[in-house]
């Protein structure tokens, strides 16, 4: 029987191949970056705090940079350190997020000059670091596709800045031409009983945490067709959701009681109709959409109302990528091509979730639409390591966050690359954030006599 590696090794391209692709998806993100930074703004909105929850944009922008730095001039390829004064600046365990605003940081141009000086040198030692099999930031490109997947999930944070910023619109629209084409559906499906290989053991793109794969046996239960819509949530608001505490946990009521929380981050009523402010344009919510901007809390309350509940991580994930045709488990729920526009609304291409039900080429092999793209998914899962997980390259990533309190969000948003997403990728956040772009589908329980038995 093939193994998840031998499959995983069969994908692996040469070195030649994958040194092409370090250096076309290098020189994507940082485009990608300064397109929100240097090329969006002027230098008094990228050094300015726009919330104390993110970090000035000139900070995310040389953090990329210093972070590009440490891993692929100095330990990947062994040169000397550019400008090892500025560590200590664009350490994010060092320096909490409120607190980046008062730090010597560089300036716009300043930080431009340096990251463009750090990736020449990068570009310049690609060729002399081995890509070979084994283990090592070499290995498949691993520590290159760290250091991109890194910078695009800044970039992703960079856009929750752009949408907590005050001001006129700087980004284009996004909006599609004309609705998404929904074709009909079921509204869940039933996922059968029994194993399936959860995360990822040779993936050269996956992270420590998807790490490693494993066994995980589950009952039978159901999951909804596509993410919960805006017009669902309206509805939940009506009945008086925000205000019946039987809908909430303790923690969750009290988080909603003291914020005074009636609707989704950035929703606002006029008259009689639903509002939101979306990167500096203000317009009616579209009810078809999958909702996004609630936390954790609000995503749980809805799923009560509704009678439901969130799925586990776990669920999530054999919802998006086990075959029953197979038994095996997918890179991606429609297999292992890499995601294209028909699959998933990834990128930043919108800068809006699409309908819920859209993309059903993108479905799972159970029918289970847009598990990839839209909206991150609240899970009920807190983020934790997996058996026999290994720290790798550093513990800052993932190990000092687990059990503490973080719940796990799967599949990324409308604002997530490509490069950053798969069935096995493991986002976590507080349960309170909504400056994320977070939504949420429903799942509910099978019946004893739904789904078979667990094998």
């Amino acid at each position: 029987m093939r193994t998840e590696a031998d499959r995983d090794h069969d994908r692996e391209p040469d070195g030649d191949r994958v040194r092409e692709r370090i250096a076309a998806e290098l020189e994507a993100v940082r485009r990608r970056s300064e397109g929100l930074t240097v090329h969006a703004l002027d230098e008094g909105e990228l050094v300015a705090q726009h919330s104390p929850l993110m970090s000035p944009l000139v900070w995310d922008y040389a953090h990329v940079g210093n972070y590009e730095e440490q891993w692929l001039v100095r330990a990947a390829a062994g040169g000397r350190a550019l400008r090892p004064d500025i560590d200590v600046l664009y350490d994010a365990f060092e320096n909490p997020r409120a607190d980046r605003v008062e730090l010597p940081l560089l300036r716009p141009e300043e930080a431009r000059d340096y990251n463009a000086r750090v990736r020449r040198r990068v570009l310049d030692s690609l060729e002399r670091v081995p890509m070979g099999e084994g283990s090592g930031l070499g290995a498949g490109g691993f520590g290159y596709n760290v250091v991109i997947q890194h910078e695009h999930q800044h970039d992703e944070t960079m856009l929750a800045t752009h949408q907590l910023r005050k001001g006129d619109p700087v980004l284009p629209d996004g909006a599609p031409e004309g609705p998404d084409p929904v074709p009909p559906g079921p509204e869940e499906v039933l996922v059968p009983a029994g194993p399936f290989t959860m995360g990822t053991t040779a993936d050269p793109w996956a992270y420590d945490n998807e790490r490693p794969s494993h066994t995980v046996r589950l009952p039978a239960y159901w999951i909804a067709a596509r993410p919960v819509t805006n017009a669902a949530h309206m509805a939940f608001i009506a009945a008086g959701g925000y205000d019946d505490p039987r809908w909430w946990t303790e923690e969750g009521w009290r988080w909603r009681s003291e914020g005074g929380k009636t609707a989704p981050a950035f929703w606002f009523r006029d008259g009689g109709t639903w509002m939101r402010r979306r990167f500096g344009r203000v317009e009616p919510v579209p009810p078809e959409e999958a909702v996004q901007h609630v936390s954790f809390h609000e995503a749980q309350a809805h799923a009560r109302w509704a009678g439901k509940r969130l799925p586990t991580e776990a669920e999530w994930e054999k919802a998006a990528r086990w075959d029953p045709a197979t038994g095996r488990s997918r890179r991606y729920p429609w297999g292992d091509e890499e995601p294209t526009g028909r699959h998933a609304n990834l990128g930043q291409r919108r800068l809006r979730p699409s309908a819920a039900g859209a993309f059903p080429d993108g479905a799972s092999p159970l029918g289970v639409r847009q598990l990839i793209g839209d909206v991150w998914e609240w899970t009920s899962t807190v983020f934790h390591g997996y058996p026999g997980f290994t720290a790798f390259p550093y513990r800052e990533y993932s190990e000092v966050f687990f059990d503490d309190g973080y719940r796990v969000l799967r599949g990324g948003s409308w604002a997530t690359d490509p490069t950053a997403t798969r069935g096995t990728f493991r986002n976590w956040d507080h349960p309170v954030r909504r400056q994320i772009f977070s939504g949420f589908r429903l799942a509910r329980d099978a019946a004893p006599d739904e789904g078979g038995v667990g094998a």
